[in-house]
């Protein structure tokens, strides 16, 4: 789609109707290719449209439709609209603690320091946020934050994020090609030349021609059985970067969500925001008992209440007394709840209580949480103002992906960028809620600016496309159709998603990951002989054949990292390692292709080190200066 559609298109997905192409392929040239329609890749492209880029975005779904609206609790950001005494400093130190240390220390300070202008900027461009009384955007409680600093509108805050983006997107006239995936970057030498991609709808073939292509596809939950993510999720990213010869970070650390909906198994996985615990939500297992106390770990006792009443207390009064266990980072609750779980304190469904109904009255629930109230009593007949939701761990995000630049977002491949998701190294081991939006916002503006004065820096020395690399791209497209009596690619990603649910999931153990790595070369064997059948258009089965080669690629990366790290922090928990190790605390793991382009090679790689006016944050007498901004 265009602003104002070409003649020849279709009006809704911007696919050429006619046939004259040559070779019926289309052939596309820009400045930027954004691949990825969510918040970082919309803000990315705006970024280079601003800065005098010719930018295209290409989106496997809808413009509209990416999963940065299930970010549903609000956007991080050191305001100070309810606590003056909120700084960067604060967040900063609050997301490095949320990511045990192993975070790129200047993406987690830039972000940080910048979160609060993107928040703004979203204001000014027609975002519509929650208002303090004084008529401030209101900012809300999350885990790990130290202060309310989450601006949101309700608990669809992505949403509003997405429709203030999309509209400024096509008010600028930008090109969107929906409905549209891409399957290979193209290199000249060592600098990116472009990408190939197909339209889902036809088929047809399209070859960009461009110096930069910045990756913003999201996460890889569609690898995992009980998963928040959307079909979308598929790696594409990830390994993308890894074909064209970039590196990824951390992809042993995966976020899964404390909260999602267990009933009924239509549903299960679909996220239940933050918010809910936020605005005085509180586990209970089948007993009736509000267990989180038992779980606080050493490393945030020192600021999280050990009695109920302290907790309570919290809401109302914030500076004299400590915050409830609940809040606490989503890695600890999420192990809490399978915990429980595993000792058969269960719910009905296998999972626990989230009562907000016997703490909230009905009016403020339905304020507070639109969303969660009409998604309960929609789906699952159960009404949140009189009755607890069902939950439990959901595979919801994943903190590694692409190695980058802090500054730049660039990879190690010349005019390759990643942002959001499927970059990483911004939240280390474990990711703080709410600082997904403002990683979005604050990187998608820096590959774009980054991306355009490289690109502009070319003048006619742009690498070119080769017509070898078109011609083997299309030709690996289209290998599913040649196949004789081979196997349906939906069989190889059910057995993947098991494999990875019950070998790689919240809880892990050195013999069942080895066992993991055994299956996944088992399916890449398989996935050699899929076979497609039927005809380019409208093909689901050859869509998910394309897709499945990514998933393969990233849970190998996963796995295999996932055993080498031998200790348990954040988002990464083993069985047999269950204590957090200062020696694996200095060090990164980084995974590429290897040379064979069949599997993956992996590496360990120093952490940077953080300067020492960062550093006095974390010593055990020392905090930011407060009020200070």
């Amino acid at each position: 789609m265009t602003a104002a559609p070409a003649e020849g298109r279709h009006p809704m997905t911007g696919n050429a109707l006619d046939g004259d192409a040559a070779g019926g392929m289309e052939r596309h040239t820009y400045d930027v290719v954004v691949v990825g329609a969510g918040g970082a890749g919309l803000r990315a492209a705006i970024a280079a449209h601003d800065a005098g880029a010719k930018v295209a975005v290409v989106c496997k779904s809808l413009l509209g439709k990416a999963h940065t609206v299930m970010a549903e609790g609000g956007i991080a950001a050191a305001m100070g609209n309810r606590w003056p005494e909120d700084n960067w400093e604060v967040h900063f130190r609050d997301t490095m603690r949320g990511g045990k240390m192993l975070n790129n220390w200047r993406m987690a300070q830039l972000h940080a320091q910048e979160a609060p202008e993107r928040v703004m900027e979203l204001e000014d461009w027609g975002a519509l946020f929650d208002r303090t009384d004084d008529g401030l955007i209101s900012q809300r409680d999350f885990g790990g934050h130290k202060y309310a600093r989450l601006a949101h509108v309700g608990d669809r805050t992505g949403l509003e994020m997405i429709r203030t983006l999309q509209q400024r997107t096509v008010e600028l006239g930008i090109d969107v090609f929906m409905e549209c995936t891409v399957t290979d970057l193209f290199k000249d030498g060592d600098a990116i030349a472009g990408c190939f991609a197909y339209w889902r709808e036809s088929g047809r073939f399209i070859v960009f021609d461009a110096p930069t292509v910045i990756l913003a596809t999201g996460g890889i939950g569609k690898s995992f059985k009980v998963t928040s993510n959307s079909w979308e999720y598929t790696g594409d990213g990830h390994a993308l970067a890894m074909r064209a010869g970039a590196s990824l970070i951390n992809m042993e650390f995966i976020q899964f969500h404390p909260t999602g909906m267990v009933w009924p198994p239509s549903v299960k996985g679909l996220l239940v925001t933050e918010s809910v615990r936020g605005d005085g939500g509180i586990l209970k297992n089948s007993e009736g008992k509000r267990f989180m106390f038992d779980y606080i770990p050493d490393f945030f006792k020192a600021e999280t209440a050990d009695t109920v009443e302290e907790a309570d207390a919290w809401y109302e009064d914030k500076k004299n007394n400590r915050r409830p266990p609940e809040l606490l980072p989503r890695d600890e609750v999420a192990r809490a709840i399978n915990s429980e779980i595993k000792a058969g304190r269960g719910t009905p469904h296998g999972g626990i209580y989230l009562d907000i109904a016997s703490r909230r009255t009905p009016e403020f629930i339905k304020k507070r949480l639109p969303s969660m109230y009409h998604q309960f009593k929609e789906l699952a007949d159960v009404d949140i103002t009189s009755e607890p939701m069902e939950i439990g761990p959901t595979c919801h995000y994943v903190m590694g992906g692409v190695e980058v630049n802090a500054d730049t977002q660039e990879s190690s491949v010349t005019g390759l960028y990643a942002v959001g998701e499927c970059s990483g190294g911004m939240h280390g081991s474990n990711r703080l809620g709410g600082n997904s939006l403002g990683d979005l916002l604050v990187f998608g503006k820096r590959a774009g600016d980054a991306a355009t004065a490289y690109a502009n820096g070319l003048g006619a020395n742009r690498p070119k496309v080769s017509d070898a690399d078109v011609a083997a791209a299309q030709a690996s497209a289209l290998a599913p159709f040649e196949v004789e009596g081979g196997e349906n690619p939906y069989s190889i990603q059910t057995d993947l998603q098991q494999s990875m649910n019950d070998l790689v999931g919240i809880i892990r153990d050195g013999s069942e990951l080895e066992q993991s790595l055994v299956a996944i070369e088992g399916f890449k064997e398989r996935a050699k002989t899929m076979k497609v059948e039927g005809h380019r258009q409208y093909n689901p089965g050859w869509h998910l054949a394309i897709d499945l080669r990514n998933m393969l690629i990233v849970s190998e990366s996963i796995a295999k990292a996932a055993l080498a790290r031998q200790e348990s922090r954040g988002g990464h928990t083993r069985n047999d390692y269950p204590k957090t190790d200062p020696v694996w605390g200095t060090k990164n793991l980084v995974v590429t292709l290897n040379a064979a382009g069949t599997g993956v090679d992996l590496a360990e790689k120093p952490l940077p080190v953080m300067p020492e006016e960062l550093t006095k944050y974390f010593d055990a007498a020392a905090k930011p200066e407060e009020g200070k901004n």
